[in-house]
C-alpha cells in the first residue's frame, strides 16, 4: 500500500481563515470594550457595544472572506478555461510548453518531452493546471468554507473579552479584559505558529504586540472623547 504523507499545507486554507477570524474577534471586541469603557460608559452600554461588535464583525468577516476567496476562485476558473481553449486550438504548442517546464526543472529535453506526452495523454488540463498555473487541490479556493470559518472563529474570539467584561466588577473591567485578551492572543498566536511549523514564541509575541497596540490606541481615543464630552 502506498504511503501518503500529510503536510501542513493541507490545512492552510481553513487555518488562515480561522486564525484571522479569532484574532480579529479578540482584538476588535476587546479594543471596542476598552474604548467605550475609557469614554466613561456604564457596564450595560459597554456590553451592548461589545455584542453589537461581535455580530457586526462576524457578518463582516464572513462577507469579506467569501468575496475575497470567491474572487480567487473566479480567477482560477478563468485560467483553467483559457488553458482548456488553448489545448483545444493549439495542442502542439501546449505540449512544447509543458515539456519546457519539465526541462527547466532539470530533466533532459528528451525525457522532458516524454513526460509531457504521457501527462498530456493522461489528463492534459490537470497537468497544465498543476505545472503551468501552479494550481493544487490542497490550496484550491473554497469561499463557503473560508466564510464560515472566519465568522465562527470571530464570534468565538469576540466572546472571550465579552465574557470577561460580563463577570468583571466595573472598577476592574478594563484591566481584566485587557489582561485576559492578551493572554488569549498569546495562546492563539503560539498555537497558530506551532500548527504551521513556525516558532510558537515568535508567533505569540507578534500577535500579542499588535493586539496590545490596537487596544491601547482605542482606549486612548475613547478616553479622549470621554474628556471632551
Amino acid at each position: 500500500m502506498a504511503h501518503r504523507e500529510r503536510h501542513r499545507t493541507e490545512h492552510i486554507g481553513w487555518l488562515r481563515a480561522a486564525v484571522m477570524g479569532a484574532n480579529d474577534g479578540i482584538v476588535s471586541t476587546a479594543s471596542l470594550v476598552l474604548g467605550v469603557a475609557a469614554a466613561g460608559a456604564d457596564a450595560a452600554a459597554i456590553l451592548v457595544a461589545g455584542v453589537a461588535g461581535l455580530v457586526a464583525g462576524a457578518m463582516s468577516m464572513a462577507a469579506g472572506e467569501y468575496v475575497s476567496v470567491s474572487s480567487q476562485a473566479d480567477t482560477e476558473r478563468a485560467d483553467l478555461e483559457r488553458e482548456r481553449r488553448e489545448l483545444a486550438t493549439d495542442p502542439e504548442s501546449e505540449l512544447n510548453e509543458l515539456a519546457g517546464i519539465w526541462a527547466r526543472r532539470g530533466l533532459d529535453p528528451a525525457l522532458a518531452r516524454q513526460v509531457a506526452v504521457q501527462l498530456t495523454a493522461h489528463d492534459a488540463l490537470a497537468a497544465h493546471a498543476r505545472d503551468e498555473l501552479g494550481r493544487s487541490d490542497l490550496l484550491v479556493a473554497r469561499p463557503v468554507q473560508a466564510a464560515l470559518a472566519s465568522a465562527a472563529t470571530f464570534a468565538v474570539g469576540a466572546g472571550l473579552p465579552l465574557a470577561v467584561a460580563w463577570w468583571s466588577p466595573p472598577a476592574a473591567l478594563a484591566i481584566l479584559v485587557a489582561a485576559a485578551s492578551l493572554l488569549c492572543l498569546a495562546a492563539l498566536g503560539g498555537l497558530a505558529a506551532f500548527a504551521g511549523g513556525a516558532s510558537a514564541l515568535r508567533g505569540a509575541m507578534r500577535v500579542t504586540f499588535w493586539g496590545a497596540l490596537a487596544m491601547a490606541i482605542t482606549a486612548g481615543v475613547g478616553s479622549l472623547f470621554g474628556v471632551v464630552a
